[in-house]
């Protein structure tokens, strides 16, 4: 079920806050809710996720209660979770891609479900920070699943770390201000993804699915700037959809972006996009290899390897692989005496330079297959012309011309991304941390999200186009 459809907006939200404001027992409304969620989109496969569950419940019990056998039981946890996986991820991968065979999996009833590597790295910072944390002694079926199923966040995150929502999952309110900005916060996400992305995504998705030697270079340019908008926006979108949903129920989700477009490096870039996953990879592999404390060389490793994971848990194909490698090397480059130059440089030439290499890897992540980006980007550099048969009229439109500027205008100012985060951090509206006085910002507040809502959900009324980009993840 898409965040931005109709069912979820008129149908699923309004009833599960109907049932979570009236019935006491919250987490257990909550862990209801999530699963009905999964299982409206996914049906059997949910399954996986109730095992996710299940394992991981008594994992981290058995870490709780024997502490001299933690580290075994967290090793068979790490395993566990990592087999579910890999055997629904990356099988069809290792066994066509790696290996040459010609194996349809579909007919073994092996599928990707969606949304398994955000709730399995939920799982895994479950077992870890319970292992790390003797004081944390949450075993309770309905408390871990409601952490590792949360549907808000299930499906494209923010990726949460158990022991930033350990307490909240025990205790929590919810509040017409909590709502009030949560709600506020919700359709500033729903905008994003319905007004931005989905109009510039128009125009991505036909030129990739054009034959690539075909496409002019301008065509190809087009393709590449609008996907990457349209991801930036999309993700954004959903993970302020989800902060806005926790909001509203009393948690605080983490910012996942931070103007990523206005980095002055590939290392900024990666301080400020998609910064929960950022944050667990560093906390979860990088650290425990070794990190920058073994010398220059074991550094650019650990760096190297942890992105290349990156890039294969976005998605079992050789592209992420490509892509996940491809920014690793970058990072090491600039952390090598090479690159000193970056620090010198003025800000908008860093941007420069950054947005480029951004959007070359954003065409390996979108391209279908790796020969596909590669001939797009020869087209993006002025190679592979002769064939040229598709021109960039065919995809302008007023449309795109809107969106395109409006996503510049919000990527670069960070306006959209900024008020939430102001807003959560409670600098803007008067009385928003329990503050008796006057609520003059939260009329204001209401009339915001009342509009944002109403010309979002009209496109979505009019059956517009409503791509859902995660199901490869």
């Amino acid at each position: 079920m898409v965040f931005s459809s109709i069912e979820y907006l008129f149908i699923f939200i309004p009833a599960f806050l109907f049932a979570y404001l009236l019935l006491p027992f919250k987490n257990g409304v909550l862990l209801f809710f999530s699963v009905l969620f999964y299982m409206w989109g996914e049906g059997y496969y949910v399954a996986v996720l109730v095992a996710s569950i299940g394992i991981n419940t008594l994992i981290g019990y058995a870490i709780a209660v024997n502490r001299k056998n933690a580290k075994t039981y967290l090793a068979v946890g790490l395993f566990l979770n990592l087999f579910l996986l890999c055997l629904f991820k990356y099988s069809g991968f290792f066994l066509n891609d790696v290996l040459g065979l010609s194996i349809d999996l579909a007919a073994w009833h092996i599928r990707l479900p969606i949304g398994i590597s955000f709730f399995t790295f939920q799982a895994i910072s479950y077992l870890v920070d319970i292992y790390k944390r003797p004081e944390i002694k949450d075993t309770d079926p309905v408390k871990v699943g409601t952490y590792i199923a949360m549907f808000p966040q299930l499906i494209a995150g923010p990726i949460v770390r158990y022991d930033s929502v350990a307490e909240t999952l025990k205790y929590r309110n919810t509040t017409s201000d909590n709502l009030r900005i949560g709600i506020f916060i919700f359709t500033v996400g729903l905008a994003q993804k319905v007004l931005i992305a989905n109009n510039v995504a128009v125009a991505a998705d036909s030129i990739f699915a054009c034959p690539p030697k075909q496409i002019s270079m301008a065509v190809a340019w087009l393709g590449a700037f609008s996907y990457t908008l349209q991801i930036y926006f999309d993700f954004s979108g959903y993970s302020h959809m989800a902060i806005g949903l926790g909001a509203c129920l009393g948690f605080r989700f983490p910012e996942n972006f931070n103007f990523p477009y206005s980095a002055s490096s590939i290392t900024d870039f990666w301080r400020r996009w998609h910064i929960s996953l950022s944050t667990w990879f560093r906390d979860y592999l990088y650290i425990p290899l070794g990190g920058n404390r073994k010398g220059r060389f074991s550094t650019y490793r650990n760096l190297w390897v942890v992105f290349l994971l990156c890039g294969l848990w976005h998605g079992a194909s050789l592209t992420f692989v490509f892509w996940g490698a491809y920014h690793g090397f970058l990072l090491v480059l600039e952390r090598s005496p090479l690159f000193s130059f970056l620090k010198r440089i003025p800000k908008f030439l860093g941007n420069a330079y950054t947005m480029v290499l951004v959007i070359i890897g954003w065409v390996f992540f979108r391209a279908d297959d790796f020969e596909t980006g590669r001939i797009i980007l020869l087209k993006m550099i002025g190679l592979k012309v002769s064939e040229t048969h598709i021109y960039v009229n065919q995809f302008i439109n007023n449309k795109l011309i809107v969106a395109c500027l409006i996503g510049i205008l919000f990527a670069r100012s960070g306006i959209i991304s900024f008020l939430p985060k102001m807003i959560q951090q409670g600098l803007i509206l008067d009385g928003l941390e329990g503050d008796p006085g006057p609520q003059k910002g939260g009329v204001l507040l209401w009339a915001v999200s009342a509009f944002l809502f109403v010309v979002s959900v009209f496109p979505i009324l009019a059956g517009g186009y409503n791509p859902f980009i995660y199901f490869r993840f």
